[in-house]
């Protein structure tokens, strides 16, 4: 039932659950190891992240990216829900009100949603990355965020930036692992993500990067891509000994099965984008199952001081 205020909660939460499963299975499956407060919250979140990537791509539930002729007045919009939903304003589309909900029920900071949003502004502007350093600062506003605001999800302070900085290197991974993969998907939608030093090095011009005499070279930036990926979780890592059991093992479990991809695209080489690489159910079981035991033993870890040459996200 829909009252003058506008949905339930508990609707929004169902229509937010069917943006996971439709989104990111993936996402869904770790989302379901956490416990039931935690995982409504993330599946919030979820539902606003992939609302304004949809809006900004032209996609369905993140599927069939095209070209959009109006990228700056799309994000111009979604930032004005964004911030209306900050200020606690009921807004009728069950995306933005998920991210009133969580916002209020966490605390979670503007400045985070803000920082996502910007990521939109440099898709929507044709921006692209020059240096690594552009890369990352890049992959900070689309996923590294995300990071921490699920972080805050989970319970972690806002000022602990120690932690926010291990649940971004989380984002980054995951990140850079897309990149990787979907180097054709984004090609096909005039996209590169590989920096334009990187390309200038390995001597394939920007507008070929997917041409067959491109793909040995391809295939070694693919994997700096993968490796940098893995230096960024083995660094997440760490930081589950800051949060529950079950956030942990959740954290752990996404980190496993995203950690899959990236070592896919890795070992395929010249043939990564014959055909998306993808974890099966039962490796995600797999992962989940290793995932378990990890998160029990994370207490134990000996804690690592996060390294100081790893590229570190802005703080304001």
């Amino acid at each position: 039932m829909t009252s003058s205020a506008g949905p339930t909660r508990d609707a929004i939460v169902a229509t937010a659950h069917e943006s996971i499963a439709r989104g990111s299975k993936s996402f869904a499956a770790a989302s379901l190891l956490f416990d039931r407060a935690t995982r409504e919250r993330a599946w919030l979140l979820y539902a606003w992240c992939r609302a304004c990537d949809d809006i900004a791509d032209g996609q369905d539930h993140g599927h069939t990216m095209s070209v959009v002729e109006d990228a700056p007045e799309r994000v111009a919009a979604m930032a004005a829900l964004t911030d209306a939903a900050l200020a606690g304003q009921v807004i009728g589309v069950p995306a933005f009100d998920a991210l009133r909900i969580v916002t209020a029920e966490t605390r979670l900071p503007a400045r985070f949603a803000h920082d996502l949003i910007e990521g939109f502004r440099l898709d929507g502007a044709g921006w692209r990355p020059k240096t690594e350093d552009d890369l990352l600062t890049y992959c900070y506003h689309v996923a590294g965020v995300v990071g921490c605001m699920m972080a805050i999800i989970m319970g972690v302070a806002p000022d602990d930036e120690a932690v926010l900085d291990r649940a971004c290197d989380l984002g980054l991974a995951f990140q850079l692992a897309n990149i990787a993969r979907d180097l054709d998907e984004d090609a096909q939608a005039g996209r590169c993500y590989l920096p334009t030093d990187w390309l200038d090095e390995m001597g394939i011009p920007p507008g070929a990067v997917m041409a067959a005499e491109h793909r040995p070279a391809l295939a070694i930036l693919a994997r700096r891509l993968t490796d940098r990926a893995a230096q960024f979780e083995a660094s997440a890592r760490m930081g589950t000994r800051a949060l529950s059991f079950r956030s942990a093992w959740a954290v752990l479990a996404a980190a496993q099965i995203y950690g899959a991809i990236g070592r896919k695209v890795a070992v395929r080489g010249e043939h990564a984008w014959d055909a998306r690489v993808t974890t099966s159910k039962g490796e995600k079981l797999r992962f989940i199952a290793r995932a378990a035991v990890e998160a029990r033993g994370r207490i134990k870890m000996i804690e690592v001081p996060r390294d100081p040459g790893l590229w570190r996200r802005p703080i304001r």
